[in-house]
């Protein structure tokens, strides 16, 4: 690369009037590398413990769970980003309390409206984190304007909704299996229903029978 292709480049990146563009670039990039960090590993477990057919089939379904893993995550992150530019544009450089929320609703529909399994992991592991933000937190809120610092549940509120929460999974699996998500149905199947099965040491302690 040139030296005067480098400045060129290196001044657009520091120049204020493009920095909103650059980061929704950048976002996209953080949400495609998420995704990757997320999935790959996730999808290379699965496949060794749970995955059928020879060693290539297996691979190309790990690279394509986390293609479309990060593919997914990328595209939500434009959408989401952008839109909040445009919102905060129309209002003259403000940006409202409920353009997060309007934002994301679109963003939502345009990117996991459509049922696949990639989609509705990420929506049943955002699902969790929403509703355990309900419960009390442990602490107060930063004291800090502008800094926002996550604080644990409450332990005796988090003691309550895991007991609940775990049991009637427990309750569902046993009773209406039909409902759970096949992963964790899988899952659960491997290590609640298949643990009751063998015929010999090898398969108590490796295979199911």
């Amino acid at each position: 690369m040139s030296s005067s292709l480098s400045a060129f480049i290196q001044e657009v990146v520091t120049n204020p009037a493009y920095s909103d563009y650059l980061a929704i670039l950048k976002g996209a990039r953080n949400g495609f590398v998420t995704g990757v960090k997320i999935r790959l590993p996730h999808a290379l477990v699965m496949s060794v413990l749970f995955g059928r057919g020879d060693w290539q089939t297996r691979a190309r379904g790990i690279l394509r769970a986390t293609r479309q893993h990060a593919t997914t995550l990328a595209k939500f992150v434009t959408i989401y980003k952008s839109l909040l530019l445009l919102l905060r544009k129309a209002r003259g450089g403000k940006q409202s309390n409920p353009d997060s929320l309007i934002a994301g609703l679109i963003g939502a529909y345009a990117v996991f409206r459509e049922r696949t399994s990639v989609n509705e992991q990420i929506v049943l592991y955002v699902v969790a984190r929403v509703v355990a933000s309900f419960l009390p937190r442990a602490g107060p809120p930063s004291a800090t304007p502008g800094i926002v610092k996550p604080q644990p549940a409450d332990p005796l509120y988090y003691t309550v909704f895991a007991t609940i929460m775990m049991g009637s999974s427990m309750w569902l699996f046993e009773n209406r299996g039909e409902t759970i998500q096949r992963g964790l149905f899988n899952s659960m199947v491997y290590m609640y229903h298949d643990s009751d099965k063998w015929k010999d040491l090898k398969t108590l302690l490796w295979h199911n029978t």
